[in-house]
């Protein structure tokens, strides 16, 4: 459906692929424009975010329901979309880029949303394999997703840098997150650009 109306070839309403991801990566790269016009790779990122915006919006649907085809709906960088995920995931590398000098210590994670982490991350496995026995892509995409948002939860309330006994577990952490959101997203067939 667009704009609330079925697209149908034998009614005439047709939209050519094609069409559809120049726009998207158009509109994509407009976007980069406005929010980081110093990235050095606008283009590539530009491409790579508009066209799984349009692939994960089909991965994340279920089959069987009416899906409903907005570009500007699926190139937003907040909610249930490709763009959040690459999004949150070059946030992660960033974080990883900036604690990447910082010295050891040891101790532990303390707060409870690094918890809420830590036990999605471990159903990764039993995820890819629930995708892959119900030869169903969505399955991945929202788990994806509930990683996503579970970190930028605790991103939001945890100040990951400072330097404190802590920070190297919250590092490890976050290198956690970064590992399962850039391995399901490249199972997906996803790009994951580092940097947005």
């Amino acid at each position: 459906m667009k704009d609330g109306k079925k697209m149908s070839t034998r009614k005439g309403r047709v939209i050519l692929l094609e069409e559809v991801l120049d726009e998207a990566v158009l509109l994509a790269k407009n976007s980069i424009e406005v929010k980081n016009p110093g990235l050095e790779n606008k283009d590539e990122v530009a491409e790579a975010v508009g066209i799984l915006a349009i692939l994960f919006h089909d991965l994340k649907n279920d089959l069987m329901n009416n899906i409903e085809f907005s570009l500007e709906d699926m190139l937003t960088f907040e909610g249930e979309t490709g763009p959040y995920l690459q999004y949150t995931n070059a946030r992660t590398y960033s974080l990883l880029r900036k604690g990447d000098d910082i010295p050891s210590a040891a101790n532990g994670l303390s707060d409870p949303y690094s918890w809420e982490i830590i036990k999605l991350l471990y159903q990764y496995p039993e995820k890819i394999r629930q995708s892959y026995r119900q030869l169903s892509p969505s399955v991945l995409a929202k788990f994806l997703i509930d990683v996503a948002q579970a970190f930028n939860k605790y991103y939001g309330q945890v100040r990951i840098l400072e330097k404190d006994a802590g920070i190297q577990a919250r590092l490890a952490l976050v290198k956690a997150v970064t590992i399962v959101l850039t391995d399901g997203m490249q199972t997906l067939g996803m790009k994951v650009p580092r940097q947005m």
